[in-house]
């Protein structure tokens, strides 16, 4: 394969030339066999064996790579990226389809596997084909970029992505085709800003976040600043988090002063968001925290969780070993249309509304007051089929009407007729 011009912003041109990109498994490929609990080992020794540094080995590295940081060695995999983006930016995944219905060019940054949205997932068993372009901060793309049909924005509201965002952002008005996800909405995903734009919406609850240092945060244990002088809205407890954190890594309630001391011991960094704490047990003690996701201004149960602790995520939740949770979730999942949705319409209604995405994954509960409890919005959050059908006969289907939603929604915006939906 010949080298490739790069492009400045204002060209941007589109071929049919198949030799644009480069063939990969694909992240969810590799994503299933690790969560079904396959030993990943020998998979790892057959692409190591197969790589070639050159373009053409570039889709291999980029599969290495995230076989390598499935199995933990985060490290190696960004570094095999590293080498694979500096021969291809370009990367064509598995289509179910052997005539696509529809392309669409999703714009990536260039990150771990946990970082841009797994589009991949969203689109299983349809018939779109999916084309990734790793975005660099300098905005300097390859030309000419594959034909598509629609494009959308799969880099996170996170530090290491920003230029990225902010090159995309340049972009977006000049591109061919419609754009779904754009930057300037996705930066508006940051925790203290999105309590900026949902602090007044009607039927929610978000609690005040904003942003600290370390130093700070040590001065009001030394009686220096007081907490509603940085939260004005807050007394203690309060929960603390480092900066660009997820999946509650660094996540903890601070009951007092003294308790911050404790924190920052076990702490590196030296920005955190703090919010105020909001007790959101149900009236049987338990904790019941939902996720749902936003499609065209739709929203769809995701899942629920369930568990006797507050700092809850499906993951630690133990869903698996508990069949009356399980029960509740199907329940939930079964009426949401009519049970939570409904009562939550005006909320729901003015999410969609300020976060202005076409797509995006919203983490909440109910208040003791009965409203809609944000805790965080994600463009990138994992929506997935991969639970086990033998413990969650009610999710395979749950799973498909949203894959459906978001298939038919990208064919509607690019004023496509045809739906090629799983």
């Amino acid at each position: 394969m010949g080298a490739r011009s790069s492009m400045p912003p204002s060209a941007i041109q589109l071929s049919n030339d198949a030799g644009l990109w480069i063939e990969r498994q694909g992240m969810a490929t590799f994503t299933r066999l690790a969560f079904a609990g396959s030993n990943l080992g020998p998979l790892r020794q057959k692409l190591a064996a197969e790589i070639s540094d050159d373009a053409q080995g570039a889709g291999i590295g980029m599969d290495l790579s995230a076989v390598c940081q499935l199995m933990g060695n985060k490290k190696t995999g960004l570094a095999l990226q590293a080498a694979s983006l500096a021969h291809q930016r370009l990367y064509r995944s598995p289509c179910s389809a052997d005539v696509p219905g529809l392309r669409v060019l999703a714009l990536a940054a260039e990150m771990d596997i946990g970082g841009n949205t797994p589009i991949e997932f969203l689109l299983a068993g349809s018939d779109v084909e999916l084309i990734t372009l790793f975005v660099p901060p300098s905005g300097l793309l390859p030309s000419p970029l594959p034909q598509h049909d629609i494009a959308i924005v799969i880099a996170p509201a996170d530090g290491n992505s920003r230029g990225t965002l902010a090159a995309i952002d340049r972009l977006a008005a000049r591109w061919p085709r419609p754009m779904l996800n754009l930057p300037q909405n996705i930066g508006n995903l940051d925790r203290d800003r999105l309590w900026q734009l949902l602090r007044s919406a009607p039927g929610v609850e978000i609690p005040s976040t904003v942003p600290v240092s370390r130093d700070e945060l040590l001065r009001v244990t030394m009686g220096e600043y007081r907490l509603f002088e940085i939260l004005p809205d807050a007394d203690f407890p309060i929960v603390v988090r480092p900066l660009d954190s997820h999946a509650g890594a660094g996540l903890a309630k601070l009951d007092d002063p003294a308790a911050i001391t404790g924190y920052l011991a076990g702490r590196t960094e030296e920005r955190f968001f703090i919010s105020r704490f909001v007790d959101y047990s149900s009236n049987d003690g338990l904790f019941r925290k939902y996720r749902l996701v936003l499609v065209d201004g739709r929203a769809y149960a995701v899942h629920m969780a369930i568990s006797e602790q507050w700092k809850l995520w499906y993951l630690n939740a133990d869903m698996a070993l508990n069949s009356g949770y399980r029960a509740e979730e199907s329940g939930f999942m079964a009426s949401f249309d009519e049970g939570f949705a409904r009562r939550h319409h005006i909320a729901l209604g003015e999410l969609a509304r300020a976060i202005g995405l076409d797509y995006c994954t919203i983490d909440c509960a109910e208040s003791k007051d009965g409203r809609l409890l944000v805790f965080e919005a994600d463009n990138t959050a994992i929506v997935h089929d991969m639970d086990p059908p033998s413990i969650y006969p009610y999710k395979p289907a749950q799973m498909a009407t949203i894959f459906n939603a978001f298939v038919e929604m990208l064919y509607r915006r690019c004023g496509h007729t045809a739906i090629g939906a799983a």
